[in-house]
């Protein structure tokens, strides 16, 4: 059995029925030209027959607080093969996604499903994969489903995500008496973290205090995102092109993940002002940082930087300023520490945090708004058995405090945006799909930047009703 990690454990306690902690994917693919009209039901098929056995993570369930495998592994639980109802429009896809990213995944079985959507429109077909976050984050996902997909579309070998054999670590391969000695320097190193938490502790008063790029987790105002949450879901998914967010990045000198936070956040303010709700003060968004530091892609290697997206600022790009020297400045704290001493300070500095989601005692007062999550993730095309993977969406989690997750990711030369929200908490969240656009339209009229020829990317998923 392998223990769960603290990090694992933690998401695995924040589930309850209208707080699903579980992270997907929507895979839109495009079937291969003079491929039979049995392509999709042969791919099924081919999978159901397969002789390969699941390999964890996809064959372990929770066992207290350990990972132990499955020895009644039940494959037609976990993989399901569906047809859209008629005409098979893009709103019936998303309909279906918003429902299933709503339900809960059985924690008496490995806790993952994968499903395939047929009868798409355009030729087309999805996989839409589902897994808890206590077995993975945001880059072992990505890299969990690259391992499944082929370069060549000439490949057609059928391999399933929950069969790619990972590689081996070396500490699997040591002795007894190494790995005895590998657990007691682990834990002189837990011990020492101890000084240097207290160090950047200790700044992290004084920079409260002194800076104002400093941002802290008691600054969050009251917002109408920051509601209790029901189990209905609505998701929303776009395609925009790399290349714009890019061009504005070296327009302003600073990083592209500071322009997506920018766009977002003007986004976010026409969003508030059309239901005359927009805070005076900024929003506070949670952005995942992975400090994951080797190949592995399994369990959770994640902290948050809290990122003040200056919604209290018409101008796009004196917002956009203050956004980059908020993240630099969580980035420089966290530069100065080890990955241990990571973990060990955000434990510390966001525990109230936790326990307030956990518990849902006081809704209205979170640590951030919403999250805002930006996953790298392929640049080359994939093919799964010769179909092109044209686009893949992230569907994330919505917190009980926190009705609304945005969750990008990069593929070939796009910018993949799956918004998911609480639909019974937040009105036209869809919207925002609309406002993005707008806003990356604002940022290069400002910056006088022309329009490239891609530069209004053809979408393949447009927003849902």
């Amino acid at each position: 059995m392998r223990p769960l990690h603290p990090i694992d454990f933690i998401f695995l306690s924040l589930e309850k029925r209208q707080q699903p902690m579980h992270v997907g994917g929507l895979f839109l693919f495009q079937i291969p030209k003079n491929s039979p009209s049995t392509f999709i039901q042969d791919l099924v098929a081919d999978i159901r027959n397969s002789k390969c056995k699941p390999v964890p993570p996809f064959n372990n369930k929770v066992n207290g607080l350990f990972w132990d495998e499955d020895e009644d592994f039940d494959l037609d639980h976990h993989f399901r093969h569906i047809a859209l109802p008629h005409p098979g429009r893009i709103r019936e896809l998303l309909v279906y996604i918003s429902q299933e990213h709503g339900t809960l995944i059985d924690r008496a079985k490995p806790l993952w499903t994968c499903t395939i959507i047929e009868g798409i429109e355009g030729n087309r077909f999805a996989m839409y994969f589902k897994i808890h976050h206590a077995m993975v984050d945001g880059v072992a996902s990505m890299r969990l489903m690259e391992k499944s997909f082929a370069k060549d579309p000439n490949i057609h070998s059928i391999v399933p995500p929950w069969c790619i054999e990972k590689r081996r670590s070396q500490s699997d391969k040591k002795n007894p008496i190494r790995q005895l000695n590998s657990k007691f320097t682990h834990f002189k190193q837990k011990m020492s973290i101890v000084p240097g938490v207290y160090h950047e502790l200790a700044q992290a008063v004084h920079d409260r205090r002194h800076d104002p790029d400093y941002v802290s987790s008691f600054q969050a105002p009251a917002c109408i995102l920051n509601q209790r949450v029901s189990a209905s879901r609505r998701f929303a998914a776009q395609s925009f092109n790399l290349d714009r967010f890019r061009r504005i990045a070296k327009a302003l000198q600073i990083t592209l993940n500071d322009v997506i936070l920018s766009v977002c956040s003007g986004a976010l303010r026409e969003y508030l002002l059309s239901l005359n709700s927009l805070p005076e003060k900024p929003l506070i968004a949670m952005v995942p940082t992975s400090i994951r530091s080797d190949d592995s892609d399994t369990s959770n290697r994640i902290t948050m930087i809290l990122a003040n997206l200056a919604t209290h600022i018409s101008d796009p790009v004196e917002r956009a300023k203050i956004i980059s020297r908020s993240v630099s400045n969580s980035k420089n704290r966290f530069k100065r520490m080890n990955q241990e001493q990571i973990l060990g300070y955000s434990a510390f500095v966001y525990a109230a945090a936790g326990l307030n989601i956990i518990s849902g005692l006081m809704p209205k007062h979170q640590a951030f708004n919403l999250v805002i999550s930006n996953v790298p993730g392929p640049r080359e095309p994939l093919y799964w058995n010769g179909a092109k993977l044209e686009a893949l969406y992230p569907a994330s989690v919505v917190f009980d405090g926190q009705a609304l997750n945005i969750t990008l990711t990069s593929y070939l030369n796009k910018l993949e945006v799956g918004i998911v929200a609480c639909r019974n908490t937040l009105p036209k969240v869809q919207s925002l799909l609309v406002l993005l656009e707008q806003e990356i339209q604002n940022y290069e009229r400002c910056l006088e930047l022309e329009p490239s020829q891609n530069s209004h990317h053809k979408t393949h998923l447009k927003q849902v009703g």
